[in-house]
This record gives C-alpha cells, sequence and structure tokens, in this order.
C-alpha cells in the first residue's frame, strides 16, 4: 500500500479505507494516462479558436451554419 502523502487528492489526517485509496490511485493512473495520450497540435489547421466550437463554421467573425 502507498502511504497517505503520497496519494494524490487524499484528505490529510483522515483514514481511507481500501477501496477509497484504490479508487483514488486509478484516477491518478487514468490522468496521468490522459495527459500522456493528449493528442499533437494539428499541423496546417486554422489558427485561433476551433471555427465549428458553436455547431456553425466560423471564418473572419462570420457565422455559416450549415
Amino acid at each position: 500500500m502507498t502511504p497517505m502523502d503520497e496519494i494524490p487528492n487524499a484528505a490529510l489526517g483522515k483514514p481511507l479505507s481500501d477501496a477509497a485509496r484504490r479508487a483514488l490511485e486509478e484516477a491518478e493512473a487514468r490522468r496521468q494516462a490522459a495527459e500522456a495520450a493528449a493528442r499533437a497540435p494539428e499541423e496546417g489547421g486554422p489558427r485561433g479558436p476551433e471555427p465549428t466550437r458553436f455547431g456553425d463554421w466560423e471564418r473572419k467573425g462570420i457565422a455559416v451554419d450549415f
């Protein structure tokens, strides 16, 4: 088992059940895996925010609804 000091997001001084300890450890492992699997930035894509972020295509401030 891991000491409470090494478990991220664990309450200090509060005892944890084995299930709670496993859940916190699994959640941290998922967070680290998600960070490692983060996609690389798109090459040749639009500059600035995603143009389809509101469900419409936006170009130079003009939204076009398909």
